[in-house]
């Protein structure tokens, strides 16, 4: 019996949510149409998967059976996608990578420089994801290597090495009532609606609410953005202000927006990222990239004025 792995990971989502509205947020589809597809999947089984009360969805027995071998299937089937993902791209010397806006600021090319030197021949496609992915592919297999923004949801299944840290700024519109302060505590923006990243973004959307960070006073959320121009746009058009690195003040500059440095939460950091299971001497060389950019600061002063 053949079983569409998107099925399987319908059902795995709505397990693991136990609710279907909340399960098909998570996966940009409507309730209907998922309603649809766990109906499917429990007739191509003949069995039933759910029990359906106004409390949620709770799975059966079989339907627990299943739960319990959905994640080994779904990794197994992840991994053997990147496999032959990465075989193409090595084939053509090609370098898939990752990452979330600025990436790894200015240094980017510089890394990208490095790599050019020790890996002739080869060329590195970067790859920018919206904000629903902080992996920004990596857990998808679509990359092979990321630049990523810390902390990730399962970071623990990649091998990560911090590459830079920089202070968390606010950004807030032009016209807000703290937009002329020099410096701005973070205790003072505690009642401010804030521009979230998407909910399946999990943790990493929670740092930059600074969740954890505002002595026990809630969120408020004032909208919802997916990339940089809808959390600009969000910003410029009052409806929340939002934490953000210093470097956006340099990447993101528009007359509407000001940034401004924000006392009261840790600094953000900037790592490297790869799969635990993936050895290969591009992804190496292009982690020694990041090594020798990041950290040796002659090696950045040599290759700017070889620029």
């Amino acid at each position: 019996m053949d079983v569409d792995t998107r099925l399987l990971r319908y059902f795995a989502t709505v397990v693991e949510e136990g609710n279907l509205t909340r399960a098909a947020q998570r996966l940009y589809i409507s309730q209907p149409a998922l309603t649809k597809q766990i109906r499917q999947l429990e007739a191509r089984l003949g069995v039933n998967l759910f029990v359906r009360s106004r409390a949620g969805m709770t799975p059966t027995e079989a339907g627990e059976a299943l739960a319990a071998h959905a994640g080994a299937v779904l990794t197994a089937w992840e991994n053997a996608l990147r496999v032959t993902r990465a075989a193409t791209t090595r084939a053509a010397r090609v370098l898939r990578v990752g990452f979330v806006a600025s990436a790894a600021n200015e240094r980017t090319q510089l890394i990208i420089a490095d790599f050019a030197r020790r890996c002739p021949g080869w060329r590195v496609q970067m790859r920018q994801t919206e904000w629903t992915d902080p992996t920004a592919g990596l857990a998808t297999g679509d990359v092979d290597v990321a630049l990523l923004r810390l902390p990730v949801p399962a970071q623990s299944e990649f091998d990560v090495e911090v590459l830079l840290t920089e202070p968390r700024w606010i950004a807030l519109p032009a016209g807000h009532r703290l937009a002329g302060e020099d410096q701005i505590r973070f205790r003072d923006l505690y009642d401010e609606p804030f521009v979230a990243a998407p909910a399946e973004s999990g943790e990493w959307r929670d740092y930059w609410l600074a969740a954890d960070e505002r002595e026990g006073h809630p969120v408020r959320i004032g909208a919802v953005a997916h990339h940089p121009d809808e959390w600009l746009n969000a910003i410029a058009h009052g409806q929340g202000v939002s934490l953000t690195p210093e470097a956006t003040a340099r990447f993101y500059q528009r007359p509407d927006i000001v940034y401004r440095p924000v006392t009261g939460v840790s600094h953000s950091r900037v790592g490297v990222a790869r799969p635990h299971t993936q050895r290969d001497d591009a992804v190496d060389a292009f982690v020694l990239s990041c090594r020798a950019v990041c950290v040796d600061g002659s090696l950045v002063a040599s290759l700017t004025m070889d620029s």
